[in-house]
């Protein structure tokens, strides 16, 4: 009953040293952090374009205030469309430096758009969803996702995307490319971000807690999926006996119950599971190792189920009551065969003489009496 209980049990969202799917909120602002980064440069080599077309028509560049800036090369007073002859006779690409970040510019314009990261002003608002970009390209960019449009199609799969990082990022698919590699563990990743986040699990950080329980997480999708406990939310349910689960990945595990599909073996004993987490811990059984311990009394058990169902000894609780009769039971099993009593269900049937009994338990001693095994335990066909 206990192997039937953990293949039933709703998967865990655990957190492992792979690479798991990526929260879409944070993949989408990843990628368009990125892509901003790119308009900077876009912009940048625009507003050149246009002060070239500007000195070339013979119009000077309105001065003000804000248009010249001290290099940090040679402390000469410089103004914006002097730039560019300045930095060629010093030699430095970069005289605007960025004061919180130390990052430096080779024109003002584009240091005014980076400083909008610090800021946090994103004068770009979309209308529809009112998310706010630093610059207006991004929003342009943006627009696709409402649109449905996606200009970037992979040329091996032919999945399409909005964003030219996506598709570059998509690539590593196909390439097998993982750029970022953990120093600790040498696991390897496509995504920085994803790097970011593994190191979590080395540091032991979990900066996401729950306000109502105080459970951490490392990354805030699951902080999300885990309020769903508290809601009661189950948006996912099964269409075949109509069972709802919280995540569709706990869906996607139940379903193989209805499949009958059982993807991972053991391989000493060749059993197969639903869940890789139940193959590591049938692997208990062969190695001998039972890693949960009473603290009452010392007796150890394989599975940590076990240890829960054991502790109700010494404290008494039995949480799972007979609505017919009130008798209660320490484990859910235990009721669920005691219910027979009252419905008169007897599932397991002799396949030799055809009685019926409603544990399994009590066919397995009865076919002693076919099989020649006779003990004072053994059921009689009488």
């Amino acid at each position: 009953m206990a192997f039937i209980k953990e293949e039933r049990e709703d998967i865990k969202s655990e957190e492992t040293f792979r690479v798991k799917k990526e929260d879409p909120e944070e993949q989408i602002k990843m990628e368009f952090i990125k892509e901003e980064c790119e308009d900077m440069k876009i912009e940048a080599f625009r507003v050149k374009h246009e002060d070239t077309k500007e000195k070339t028509a013979g119009e000077p560049r309105r001065k003000g205030p804000s248009s010249s800036s001290v290099c940090t090369e040679c402390g000469f007073l410089q103004k914006i469309h002097t730039v560019s002859k300045h930095s060629h006779k010093t030699g430095n690409v970069s005289c605007f430096p960025c004061q919180q970040c130390g990052k430096s510019f080779n024109r003002f314009g584009d240091l005014n758009s980076h400083m909008r990261i610090h800021t946090g002003e994103k004068p770009y608002i979309c209308h529809q969803c009112g998310l706010g970009f630093t610059l207006k390209v991004t929003l342009r960019r943006h627009m696709r996702i409402h649109a449905g449009e996606k200009p970037y199609t992979c040329p091996q799969c032919g999945m399409s995307f909005t964003l030219k990082e996506t598709l570059r990022r998509h690539m590593r698919i196909h390439t097998g490319e993982k750029p970022y590699t953990c120093h600790q563990c040498g696991l390897g990743f496509t995504l920085k971000e994803t790097l970011r986040r593994h190191m979590k699990i080395h540091t032991g950080e979990k900066p996401y807690t729950c306000k109502l329980c105080g459970k951490s997480f490392i990354r805030k999708s699951s902080l999300n999926n885990h309020f769903k406990i508290h809601s009661g939310e189950k948006p996912y349910t099964c269409s075949q006996c109509e069972r709802s689960f919280t995540h569709k990945k706990k869906l996607d595990v139940h379903m193989r119950i209805h499949t009958g599909e059982k993807p991972f073996t053991c391989k000493l004993c060749g059993k197969n599971f639903t869940r890789q987490t139940s193959v590591k811990n049938h692997m208990r059984i062969h190695t001998g190792e039972k890693p949960y311990t009473c603290s009452q009394c010392g007796k150890s058990f394989t599975y940590k189920q076990h240890l829960d169902v054991h502790i109700r000894i010494h404290t008494g609780e039995k949480p799972f009551t007979c609505q017919q009769c009130g008798k209660s039971f320490t484990e859910q099993a235990n009721l669920n065969v005691h219910m027979r009593l009252h419905t008169g269900e007897s599932p397991f049937t002799c396949q030799q003489c055809g009685k019926c009994y409603n544990q399994k338990g009590s066919l397995k001693k009865h076919m002693k009496i076919h099989t020649g095994v006779i003990d004072m335990f053994s059921v009689s066909c009488d």
